[in-house]
């Protein structure tokens, strides 16, 4: 039987990943690593892209990973895993090994996701192979230096898409990800915050569960990048989803289901003005994006909505 999501029984269970890691303080990455984790009681092995979670749990000699874990390259993290559910599969097969309830599960950032890993994430989602999917979404290349990633909102300054005469931050709005995951009719696709860690949970077990390819994605606050205070990642994650920036959402077998609705939805402002990335938004030439920014997050939020059957 599962451990039920309370605070008290979770703090009594193994942890998965050691402290002692080289993260930055205040990253939101290793809290999602550790929520999911977790949330799984059954054995798990883990295979990470490059990237923030590999760098700074893996630093040679040492590891913070106390669980069987693999890093191969920057893009396919997805297809190293999938490699290894299908030898699982194999060997049990052809009688080498003893079935047991493994559970197979891939970290990567958003470059690694979004980008160059989202091959590799399409091939696996239409092999059919039964592993999640998580994807820490920090919303630039914040390992190698803060490039703008196709999970860059419009109008945030990277070191790839500076703020300034020529243009005022990025000039594409960010690929909505988890629509174009769920379009390839998997068991399981999810949409979740750290900042509640009780539906990020409760989704990691759904996914787990799933007979076939799962895929959650996770906003993953970055105060190196997003230029806020290190103590903020939950603030800034719970402004994310009131202003319906980041809705919280699930697509179970087709099924889609919105997890989350705020009681005010905050304007975008509220989200934008803690973040150094946003600051010359808020110049009065440059306030003509908030207001698209404004506009494109209204008509996601309102399709999202007649998706779910909410509207």
């Amino acid at each position: 039987m599962a451990t039920a999501l309370k605070l008290k029984e979770l703090s009594k269970k193994e942890e998965r990943l050691a402290p002692g890691h080289r993260l930055c303080a205040g990253c939101a990455a290793p809290i999602i690593a550790r929520q999911v984790l977790l949330a799984i009681d059954e054995p798990v092995i883990v295979a990470t892209a490059t990237g923030c979670l590999e760098v700074g749990t893996t630093i040679y000699p040492y590891t913070a990973w106390r669980i069987p874990w693999i890093h191969n390259a920057f893009e396919n993290a997805a297809s190293t895993l999938s490699g290894i559910e299908t030898m699982y599969r194999s060997l049990v097969k052809q009688g080498k090994m003893k079935e047991r309830d493994i559970r197979f599960v891939a970290f990567a950032g958003d470059g690694g996701t979004y980008d160059i890993g989202i091959q590799a994430l399409s091939g696996v989602l239409e092999r059919g192979h039964r592993l999640l999917y998580i994807c820490y979404d920090n919303q630039a290349y914040m390992n190698t230096g803060i490039q703008r990633s196709g999970a860059t909102p419009r109008g945030a300054w990277t070191t790839t898409s500076p703020a300034g005469k020529v243009i005022p931050g990025k000039p594409q709005h960010r690929k909505d990800l988890t629509p174009i995951v769920a379009a390839h009719g998997i068991p399981y696709a999810a949409q979740a915050s750290p900042h509640r860690f009780r539906d990020l949970m409760q989704k990691v077990r759904k996914g787990v569960a799933a007979d076939g390819p799962a895929f959650i994605n996770v906003l993953s606050s970055c105060n190196r990048g997003w230029r806020h205070p290190t103590d903020t990642a939950m603030e800034m994650s719970r402004l994310a989803v009131d202003t319906c920036f980041w809705p919280l959402y699930e697509v179970e077998k087709g099924e889609w289901k919105l997890n989350y609705r705020p009681k005010e939805k905050l304007p975008i402002e509220e989200f934008l003005k803690p973040q150094g990335r946003f600051r010359h938004l808020f110049k009065e030439e440059n306030k003509y994006i908030i207001e698209e920014l404004q506009a494109e997050v209204d008509r996601r939020w309102e399709a999202l909505l007649k998706r779910t059957g909410e509207a």
